[in-house]
């Protein structure tokens, strides 16, 4: 950050706005027309869009003095662990838990947010939506390991560090939807999406995994498979645990070449 931004910054928090206010996207329910409204709270430090979404729910009035009903939005550990508060906020797909508004307010300039429920997922109420089709993809790609079975498990085997740490990596996904949202390729079902891919990569790198591996590999070849993937690389700039989602797309692009190519040895 450059001395002008953080004179910007300083000047922004040490002179804050006596209120906020928040542009709301709202449908009374799936189907619905979409209408927005605005509310307004006071300023106060160190708010997150949680916690303004709580001051509004309790006394949702609108800014023009229109008593309305509450704001609908998920959120469980707000502690960006469960993924279930994603929202677009202004403009940009992320956790609502640790979206601060302050940092928001700085960004922007001013002292409106937008909140708009995510656009790949049908839209329940408000800010709410269902994520099925991401734990649905989750089953298409096998993602998981199978403990019961005719082969010899063995010992629990070993992985080198480097295997390890790249499989770290993608065991942190938690399931939000913000690399779908980002994904130019992903609308209608025509495109799997780089999260279940990921997920097929981390079991596919594991030792017991690979028994299981073409499995994963037939539910990416599809025409909704990874083929649908268009390298725009918009998951890897909004991802909030920094997946390395185009390794995991180009490793397994990798493996399903090889195993189209040599499987049939196999048989």
């Amino acid at each position: 950050m450059n001395q002008a931004n953080v004179n910007h910054e300083k000047k922004r928090l040490d002179n804050p706005p006596k209120t906020i206010e928040f542009k709301i996207q709202r449908r009374e329910k799936l189907g619905a027309e979409a209408r927005w409204e605005v509310f307004e709270i006071p300023y106060r430090r160190n708010l997150n869009v949680i916690s303004a979404l709580m001051e509004i729910r309790k006394n949702p009035v609108t800014k023009d003095g229109r008593k309305t009903t509450p704001p609908v939005w998920d959120m469980s550990c707000l502690e960006q662990v469960c993924g279930i508060c994603t929202m677009v906020i202004n403009g940009r797909v992320r956790q609502s838990c640790s979206a601060l508004v302050d940092d928001l307010l700085v960004a922007s300039g001013g002292n409106t947010i937008t909140l708009e429920p995510m656009s790949k997922f049908p839209n329940v109420r408000d800010l709410k939506v269902d994520r099925s089709k991401m734990f649905d993809h989750l089953k298409q790609v096998h993602a998981w390991i199978e403990l019961d079975g005719t082969y010899d498990l063995g010992p629990g085997p070993q992985l080198s560090n480097e295997i390890a740490q790249e499989r770290y990596a993608y065991s942190r996904c938690m399931t939000c939807g913000c690399c779908l949202e980002a994904c130019p390729q992903y609308h209608d079902d025509n495109y799997i999406g780089p999260q279940a891919i990921a997920q097929a990569r981390l079991f596919n790198m594991h030792p017991v995994g690979r028994i299981t591996i073409e499995e994963r590999l037939d539910g990416l070849m599809g025409e909704d498979g990874i083929t649908s993937c268009g390298n725009a690389q918009n998951c890897v700039q909004v991802c909030p645990m920094s997946l390395p989602l185009t390794r995991a797309i180009y490793e397994t692009n990798r493996d399903i070449t090889v195993n189209a190519l040599f499987g049939w040895l196999k048989k």
